[in-house]
């Protein structure tokens, strides 16, 4: 089941919101855990139990380091957060890259003439990538004293299967939201707000990124097929581009729904996006894209690490660790490793050469550094979409090499219709200003504002509606991480 599906939309959510709002407070989380149940074992039945028992783990183990830590036992509480790291580490390994491990000793072991152990397939859950690094979250902020462990398990369990966010971020720690566990019933402004926020996610979804699409769909395939030489070079960059737009389109949406889904049951989930295409270098766009995942793995792995307290030999070796596993979060596969790796370079180049631009510095050729960062972006999302190496490179060959005419699939898949999606999403994403189009529509006042949380909701959300119910739904990119 996905936002964007008529049975969500219909069906799903219009009773959990009534089940809410009518259900007393203090039995309000049990309503809203047993419908994330529904939510997450709807797709994949099998690992609810996995999700929910290796919670409750989570919860012990967080009562454990509380209570190793008031008796001042370091190397108990060291040993749970261990434990705790391990068995959820354990289970995305097991799901997300058993079957890549796999595949490589079966590489390595046929170099050699020798018998690979054969390649394992293990369904990937969806959402897996992102519960596991909350609940991790959760053992280390016990173990830090950052936050107090929940008592109550139901606690726990809702903090890691709450379902508008549940299956692709934003990653939420449950320090962000401990407090909305307990609250009365969500206010009317709440509904209000998370409608608007949830409609205009909508939109972005159904109107924008699934039409653009076909486009980015049909250059990809092109590359694929062969050894990627009917693809040309105007079709490559424009099924780049189209990749591009749609992937910020499709993921922001999911966030901006999530958050308008939480926020109408009376929770504040935090921002994911924050204009990513209008940063002036990558450190900064990083500080806009996934916002949730580059602060876990900051205050996670980063800082673990060392941060920059080491020196600029240490600095850049953990920036390289972090971009690495970066990549290697969104994937299992070698070119999500690489295009990692793309944007940790980047990153030492942006700090070796002093252009960062962060922290409100004065930017010296706004326009020319904001196209630049744009293309490094554009260029690396061909590895991040590619799906292996040779497809990465059949079109990059084609990006490069001026073969002229155009891809009869390409062509085919612009429409005008899809043309015309292509050029307003292109606008917007170029328009200049530091709000995201989201948080404007919820917090700001004056009649502009409230002509479009009106347009958002009486004409945006009808209109993705009918497409959903005319052409059914796509599901989220992100659902595959």
């Amino acid at each position: 089941m996905v936002f964007s599906s008529p049975t969500f939309l219909f069906a799903f959510l219009p009773v959990v919101l009534l089940a809410t709002w009518a259900t007393p407070a203090r039995f309000r989380r049990f309503v809203l855990l047993a419908a994330s149940a529904v939510f997450y074992a709807w797709g994949v039945q099998g690992v609810l139990a996995i999700v929910w028992a290796s919670a409750l783990a989570d919860w012990a183990l967080a009562l454990g380091i509380q209570k190793a830590r008031k008796d001042d036992n370091k190397r108990r509480a060291n040993a749970l957060l261990t434990l705790g790291i391990v068995q959820n580490l354990a289970i995305l390994g097991y799901y997300k890259y058993l079957g890549f491990a796999s595949d490589q000793l079966d590489h390595l072991a046929s170099i050699f003439g020798a018998g690979g152990p054969g390649i394992a397939h293990v369904a990937l859950p969806i959402g897996v990538s992102f519960f596991t690094f909350e609940k991790i979250s959760y053992v280390v902020d016990v173990w830090r004293g950052d936050v107090e462990p929940r008592k109550d398990p139901t606690d726990v369990l809702l903090f890691v299967s709450l379902f508008p966010r549940s299956i692709a971020g934003p990653i939420v720690r449950l320090r962000e939201i401990q407090q909305d566990l307990h609250t009365p019933r969500p206010r009317a402004q709440d509904a209000s707000d998370g409608a608007i926020r949830f409609a205009h996610g909508l939109a972005k979804k159904v109107l924008i990124a699934d039409q653009l699409a076909p486009i980015a769909d049909a250059a990809f395939a092109t590359a694929n097929s062969g050894d990627g030489t009917a693809l040309t070079t105007s079709a490559a960059w424009l099924g780049a581009f189209a990749y591009t737009l749609q992937l910020y389109y499709d993921f922001s949406g999911y966030s901006d729904m999530a958050i308008g889904i939480g926020r109408m049951l009376g929770f504040h989930l935090p921002e994911n996006f924050d204009r990513p295409y209008s940063s002036h270098s990558i450190t900064e766009f990083w500080r806009r894209w996934h916002m949730t995942l580059s602060r876990w793995f900051r205050d996670y792995v980063y800082i673990s690490l060392g941060g920059n307290r080491g020196g600029i030999n240490a600095t850049y070796r953990n920036l390289i660790i972090v971009f690495a596993l970066t990549g290697l979060w969104h994937g299992a596969a070698w070119s999500f490793v690489l295009w990692g790796l793309y944007h940790g370079a980047w990153l030492l180049v942006e700090r070796a050469t002093g252009l960062r631009a962060v922290g409100g510095q004065p930017i010296k050729y706004p326009i020319l550094r904001r196209a630049t960062t744009f293309l490094i972006v554009l260029v690396g999302w061909v590895l991040f979409r590619a799906g292996s190496l040779s497809t990465a490179e059949h079109y990059y060959k084609a990006m490069l090499g001026f073969r002229g005419g155009f891809t009869d699939a390409v062509d085919t898949a612009l429409t005008h219709q899809a043309l015309f999606v292509l050029l307003v999403a292109a606008v917007i994403v170029v328009l200049p200003g530091r709000r995201s189009a989201g948080r404007w529509l919820t917090e700001a006042v004056g009649r502009i504002p409230d002509v479009a949380r009106t347009a958002s909701l009486a004409l945006g959300a009808p209109l993705a509606l009918v497409y959903v119910l005319s052409t059914g739904f796509h599901p989220f990119l992100y659902f595959q991480f």
